[in-house]
């Protein structure tokens, strides 16, 4: 399966598209999602840059609101123009929110700031299929007290999230080309908090495997999981 990293680009971070699609492709991903945040949108072409580099550009968005209710809002404009749709957590509400919703794809950094998660949070991510985040930056990128209040909370968010099976992806939420880590780094990074390789490796690919699947019901094929709009099948 392919490996792919989600990604904050220029004007959400200080990495252009390119830049990013260029540094991946060295660090063997197949794919960068570009989930800058709602407010800090990026214009890229996709599609060329992917072509130009070889990596395959994931136009995804990451929705960052006050409160579920505006949030349900991006939510409702961006979803038909995205191909990943993940919402910023770090609060219980929004933490919630995003769990419960079925339009949502990705709970991103469920931990930061006053956020929890718990039991039936993942319950519900379970039911809804959407993918908790373990956002491994602050592991990376701090040090002292914060990094470890930092893997104390990732190790909490593994413990809850395997114990109930909930999907999950993995990321090192770079905002520069110069923070990207390979898979392997980012498996030892993973390690700290008790996953294994193959868990890591199974979190980048989860990045790709949403991607594939989201492009498949947004075509105009698409009818419903598993059925196509086929040479029988009319227009209604």
């Amino acid at each position: 399966m392919p490996l792919y990293e989600g990604v904050h680009a220029h004007p959400d971070g200080d990495s252009t598209v390119a830049r990013f699609a260029a540094t991946a492709v060295e660090y063997d991903f197949d794919g960068v999602v570009v989930r800058n945040h709602s407010d800090s949108t990026a214009d890229y072409d996709a599609e060329r840059i992917g072509d130009e580099y070889g990596v395959d550009v994931v136009e995804a968005i990451e929705i960052r609101a006050d409160n579920p209710d505006v949030a349900a809002g991006h939510v409702g404009n961006y979803r038909p123009k995205q191909t990943i749709l993940a919402v910023h957590g770090g609060t219980n509400a929004m933490n919630r929110f995003a769990v419960e919703s079925d339009r949502v794809d990705v709970l991103a950094h469920p931990m930061r700031g006053r956020g929890d998660f718990n039991h039936v949070l993942a319950k519900a991510a379970a039911e809804h299929e959407v993918r908790v985040e373990f956002d491994l930056s602050r592991v990376l990128r701090d040090d002292g007290g914060p990094r470890v209040q930092a893997l104390q909370d990732l190790r909490k968010l593994r413990e809850i999230v395997t114990q109930y099976d909930a999907p999950f992806v993995v990321s090192a939420n770079p905002g520069s080309h110069l923070q990207l880590r390979a898979p392997r780094e980012l498996a030892a990074v993973g390690e700290t908090i008790g996953f294994s390789a193959d868990q890591i490796r199974r979190g980048l690919e989860a990045w790709a495997t949403l991607a594939e699947r989201n492009r498949e019901r947004m075509s105009d094929e698409f009818i419903a999981p598993g059925v196509k709009r086929g040479r029988y099948e009319e227009e209604p």
